[in-house]
């Protein structure tokens, strides 16, 4: 099994930036895909960005696209979040998990092990 710990979380002034990094430790890293997901207080869950296992393939969710770039690092086990132009309506706990696929999924139910979260505060 891989373990994740994700760090860069804080609070930030809106239209600032945060990385968020995501280290995975066990079980091989490089050979599935990796996503991002948050959830906000009294809010479902929900997709940020996800990136293929060779960093060729990457999705993001309408509400990110070109804010936030997912990256990854395969000889460094981590993956990452480069969030810019931050609003108030980011402020959620960020949640990074991996998944056993080739493809890039943006559905919660294909990933196969999740981090414990970071939370990022964005004040307006």
């Amino acid at each position: 099994q891989v373990q994740l710990v994700e760090s860069g979380g804080g609070l930030v002034q809106a239209g600032g930036s945060l990385r968020l990094s995501c280290a995975a430790s066990g079980r091989t890293f490089s050979n599935g895909a990796m996503g991002w997901f948050r959830q906000a207080p009294g809010k479902e869950r929900e997709f940020v960005a996800a990136i293929g296992w060779s960093g060729g393939s990457t999705s993001y969710a309408d509400s990110v696209k070109g804010r936030f770039t997912i990256s990854r690092d395969n000889a460094k086990n981590t993956v990452y979040l480069q969030m810019n132009s931050l609003k108030p309506e980011d402020t959620a706990v960020y949640y990074c998990a991996g998944a056993y696929t080739h493809f890039v999924p943006t559905f919660d139910k294909r990933y196969d092990y999740w981090g414990q979260g970071t939370q990022v505060t964005v004040s307006s």
